[in-house]
C-alpha cells in the first residue's frame, strides 16, 4: 500500500459479524490479541499482509476498507454539533472522528438522539397549533424517526449500492435477452407469460393506479398512457417481488428497522432498485456511461429510460472492483422537499432543514424539462463540485391531478470532470471562483452570503439602525 490505512472500525465489523472475540480474531488470522486491539483503536495501521489473511480467511472484499463511510457519519455529526441550543461545547473534527472510529454504537445513540430532539421540537409545534386551531391537544404524544427517514438513513450508509440486489438483476437481464431486445416491454410481458403463466395488459383507464394485480387472476394492468420506460420500471419492480423476494427479506432483516412502516418501503425501495439494476444491467450500463461520458440525455435515448432512473442508476455504481463515478443524486419536489437524496461522495446533504438556495438544483424549476445546467460549487469544506441539474414532469392522468414537477440534482468532485460531458466549457482549471455553497443556512459559516435566509444558529444576529444591506441583520464574529 502507498499509505497507511486506518481502519479499526471495518476490522471491528467483521469480527462482530462472525461473532468473534478479540482473541479468536486474532488466533484465526495469525496475530496477537494486543495487535488486533491496537488495531481497533487505529493506533496502527492495517497492512497489506492483514488484509491479504482477513480476505482468505473471512472472504472480505478489500474495498470494504476504503470505504468512506465514516467520513459520511463524521460530517453529519458535525452537522448536529453545530446547533448549539443542546450544549454549549465547541467539538472538533478529530474528536469526532475518534468518536466514531472508537464508538460507533455511541454515535448512533447521539445521532438518534439529536434527530428525537428535533423530533420533538417539531411535534410541540404541531401541539401547539393543533390547540390553537381545536382548543384541545394530546399531550404525551411519542416521537420516531419517520419511516422514510430510516429508509433513506440506510441507503445513505451504505452507498446506494446492494450487491446481491443488483448482481441478480443482472443476472436476470441476460437470461431475458433484454440488451439485444427491440421493447423491453414485449420482452418483458412474453417472459413473464412464459415464466409464470402472467398477462400483462394494458389499460386505458387511470383509476388511480398505475398498475396493479388483477385479484384471483394471473393478469397484470398497466396504464396505457404513461411512457414506455415508466411502464418498463413497473414491470421491473414487480418481477423484482417475483425472483428476488428472498433477498429483499434478507436485505431488510438486516436492516433491523424500527418500525414496519420503514420495513414496508424498503421493500419497495430495493424492488425499484432492482428494477433499475435490470433494465440498466451494471456491467454494459458502466461501459455505456464511460464512453458517452456520462451525458444523461444520450443514456436515456440509448436505454430507453428516463432521465430519473439514468441519474439513479449512476448514483449506485459502486460494486468493488468495477466502480464508476462517485455521484450524488437529489430529488426535489418544489416546496423544496426532498424526495431522494443517495451519495457514494463527500457531498454532504442537510440531514435537518432546508438546503442552499445557491445550489442550481434549486434553479432547475426555471428551466425547461430535461434542460441541464451546470456550475463549479464549493462546500464549506474546500471541496469543489460538478453539479449538474434538471427539472422533470411526470404524466398528469387527469386536470384534477395536477402537474408533477421535480428538480432532479446530480454531481461528483470536480476532480472527474474530464469524464463528464457537462463539464465542457466550464472555468474546471480554477481560474474562475466557484460558486460557494453550503449545506444549509443553519450550520453554514459563510456570514456574507447575500442568499441567506435566516443566521446560523451557532451565530447571534443583530441589527444597526443606521445601517441596512441586503441582509438586514449582521453577526457578530466568532472568537
Amino acid at each position: 500500500m502507498n499509505k497507511k490505512l486506518y481502519s479499526g472500525h471495518t476490522l471491528r465489523q467483521i469480527r462482530s459479524e462472525f461473532g468473534l472475540s478479540q482473541g479468536e480474531f486474532a488466533r484465526k488470522v495469525g496475530l496477537s490479541t494486543a495487535y488486533v486491539n491496537q488495531i481497533e483503536n487505529n493506533n496502527r495501521p492495517v497492512t497489506a499482509s492483514v488484509l491479504l489473511s482477513i480476505n482468505r480467511i473471512f472472504g472480505t472484499d478489500l474495498a470494504a476498507f476504503e470505504k468512506n463511510d465514516l467520513d459520511r457519519v463524521v460530517r453529519d455529526l458535525q452537522e448536529i454539533f453545530a446547533d448549539t441550543r443542546f450544549h454549549s461545547s465547541s467539538i472538533g473534527k478529530q474528536e469526532l472522528h475518534e468518536l466514531v472510529t472508537r464508538a460507533p454504537g455511541i454515535t448512533k445513540a447521539i445521532m438518534d438522539l439529536y434527530g428525537n430532539l428535533r423530533g420533538f421540537q417539531d411535534r410541540d409545534a404541531i401541539e401547539d397549533e393543533l390547540v390553537h386551531m381545536s382548543g384541545a391537544g394530546e399531550a404525551g404524544a411519542s416521537f420516531r424517526k419517520s419511516a422514510y427517514d430510516e429508509v433513506r438513513d440506510y441507503f445513505h450508509y451504505i452507498d446506494n449500492y446492494v450487491d446481491s440486489l443488483d448482481r441478480a438483476a443482472e443476472k436476470l437481464c441476460y437470461e431475458i435477452g433484454l440488451p439485444n431486445s427491440a421493447s423491453k416491454f414485449d420482452s418483458l410481458t412474453q417472459w413473464l407469460q412464459q415464466r409464470f403463466k402472467i398477462t400483462v395488459e394494458q389499460n386505458p383507464d387511470y383509476q388511480g393506479t398505475l398498475i396493479r394485480q388483477e385479484d384471483y387472476t394471473r393478469r397484470i394492468s398497466v396504464y396505457r398512457a404513461i411512457p414506455q420506460s415508466a411502464k418498463n420500471f413497473l414491470l421491473g419492480s414487480f418481477i423484482a417481488e417475483l425472483c428476488v423476494k428472498d433477498i429483499i427479506s434478507g436485505e431488510v432483516e438486516r436492516a433491523k428497522f424500527k418500525t414496519q412502516s420503514a420495513q414496508s418501503i424498503a421493500r419497495l425501495a430495493l424492488r425499484n432498485y432492482f428494477a433499475g439494476a435490470l433494465l440498466l444491467p451494471y456491467d454494459d450500463f458502466l461501459r455505456a456511461a464511460t464512453r458517452c461520458r456520462h451525458d444523461i440525455q444520450l443514456l436515456s435515448n440509448q436505454t430507453d429510460a428516463s432521465i430519473e432512473t439514468v441519474c439513479h442508476r449512476l448514483s449506485t455504481l459502486q460494486r468493488p472492483g468495477a466502480n464508476g463515478l462517485p455521484f450524488y443524486f437529489v430529488k426535489i419536489d418544489r416546496a423544496g422537499n426532498v424526495v431522494k437524496r443517495h451519495s457514494a461522495t463527500r457531498f454532504q446533504f442537510a440531514r435537518f432543514g432546508g438546503s442552499c438556495p445557491r445550489w442550481n438544483v434549486h434553479q432547475a424549476f426555471e428551466q425547461n424539462s430535461n434542460k441541464f445546467t451546470a456550475q463549479i460549487a464549493q462546500m464549506p469544506d474546500g471541496v469543489n463540485y460538478l453539479c449538474m441539474a434538471t427539472s422533470v414532469t411526470k404524466h398528469q392522468p387527469d386536470y384534477p391531478t395536477g402537474e408533477r414537477r421535480y428538480a432532479l440534482g446530480i454531481g461528483c468532485e470536480v476532480k472527474y470532470a474530464d469524464a463528464i460531458v457537462y463539464a465542457d466549457g466550464l472555468a474546471v482549471d480554477g481560474n474562475s471562483p466557484p460558486e460557494p455553497i453550503g449545506v444549509n443556512c443553519r450550520i453554514c459559516p459563510r456570514d456574507n452570503c447575500d442568499q441567506r435566509a435566516f443566521p446560523a444558529i451557532d451565530k447571534d444576529p443583530f441589527i444597526e439602525p443606521g445601517r441596512r444591506g441586503i441582509v438586514p441583520y449582521r453577526v457578530a464574529p466568532s472568537d
